[in-house]
């Protein structure tokens, strides 16, 4: 290297000083001047090399802060948006988990018998809904074991739906299986639930006063909701009958535009009259008129009649799997080796005999 070239070094060494110096890194500081020198000797090195050496005699070297990388400043300076932690008790989240994985009715969910009165189901309604309330209780699941406990009050406080829960209660419906992510709990409930939501519920029995400061916590959407007025309830009875009323209305009318089947797949006083389609042998009835009366195609009239027949199988094989499905499911679930046999060996009729028609 040539001496110009030294030169050139050296006063890279001495900027590389200046800096370290200046950040009060005193040794870093040092070390480059002592290799400027050797180099290409300076006035302006030296000069500073006093300085520096006399800084790190005096006050002794100084380390700069430990600088940190870019990216943990920037994950340091970003604003979090994480959840706040939901608060809860032992007691409160045993309470949750209780209704929501071991209740298996509507009796056991509420802690009563089935000989409870309305009086007992009521008293126990209004323990558990001001322990399970999501605005006081913040466990995980507390919604649902809140929708839980007010379906049970609703159904077990009402002579008619309790009387079809304890005659159906035992056996889940069909479409069960469906739902087997769901929470147990849940296969008992369908077919009978509450027509009030869970809030409703609870404030016809507290009112709206229960929690003065409710919708502040993470139960708050049930806060915003309010008890309907008698009107808003009559109106909305109304519109719940509008459906009915609509189909009623057209099957009156219907008799005016409609005339009557000429068949009918279960025999009847008006459909006396025993017959089999030529093709699968599906039997069918007809009026006693029938041969004198009937104009039509016989064949393509046998045609529909297999193919309804048909199809009325699928949908009655489909129910029976359902069922042998949702028996097995819910033995499974509470580890009922028995029952699970028991459903395993459920016929299916409807199937096997849609059998016979794809041999």
């Amino acid at each position: 290297m040539t001496l110009e070239g030294n030169k050139d070094e050296a006063e890279k060494c001495i900027d590389i000083a200046q800096a370290a110096f200046s950040a009060g890194n005193t040794e870093k500081a040092e070390r480059f001047l002592l290799k400027a020198e050797r180099l290409y000797p300076t006035a302006r090195a030296k000069e500073l090399l006093t300085r520096v050496r006399a800084a790190g005699s005096s006050g002794g070297r100084k380390t700069p802060p430990r600088r940190e990388p870019a990216e943990e400043v920037r994950r340091r300076k970003a604003p979090t948006h994480q959840a706040p932690q939901r608060e809860y008790t032992t007691d409160q989240l045993e309470a949750v988990r209780r209704i929501n994985t071991k209740c298996k009715d509507y009796y056991e969910i509420l802690g009563v018998t089935k000989e409870a009165t309305d009086s007992d189901i009521k008293k126990a309604y209004k323990k558990l809904a001001l322990q399970l309330h999501p605005d006081k209780n913040q466990a995980p699941g507390a919604s649902e074991a809140f929708k839980a406990i007010g379906n049970a009050a609703a159904v077990l406080t009402d002579p008619e739906k309790r009387k079809l829960y304890e005659a159906r209660g035992e056996e889940p419906p069909a479409h069960a299986h469906a739902h087997a992510h769901a929470a147990q709990h849940q296969y008992y409930a369908r077919g009978f639930e509450s027509d009030l939501t869970a809030e409703e519920l609870f404030n016809m029995f507290f009112g709206n006063a229960a929690f003065p400061g409710a919708g502040a916590g993470a139960g708050g959407v049930y806060s915003r909701r309010r008890a309907r007025s008698p009107e808003q309830r009559e109106h909305a009875g109304l519109l719940q009958l509008l459906p009915v009323l609509v189909l009623v209305l057209l099957s009156m009318m219907s008799g005016f535009f409609i005339s009557e089947p000429v068949y009918s797949l279960q025999p009847s006083s008006k459909y006396p009259v025993p017959r089999e389609t030529v093709s699968l042998k599906v039997p069918y009835y007809v009026k006693d008129n029938f041969h004198t009366d009937y104009q039509g195609s016989l064949r393509r009239l046998e045609m529909a009649i297999e193919e309804e027949y048909i199809v009325g199988l699928r949908h009655a094989c489909q129910r029976e799997r359902n069922y042998r499905d949702s028996m097995a499911w819910k033995a499974r679930n509470f580890g009922d080796s028995r029952q699970y046999a028991d459903a395993q060996k459920l016929r299916t009729p409807s199937c096997e005999k849609l059998q016979q028609f794809h041999r």
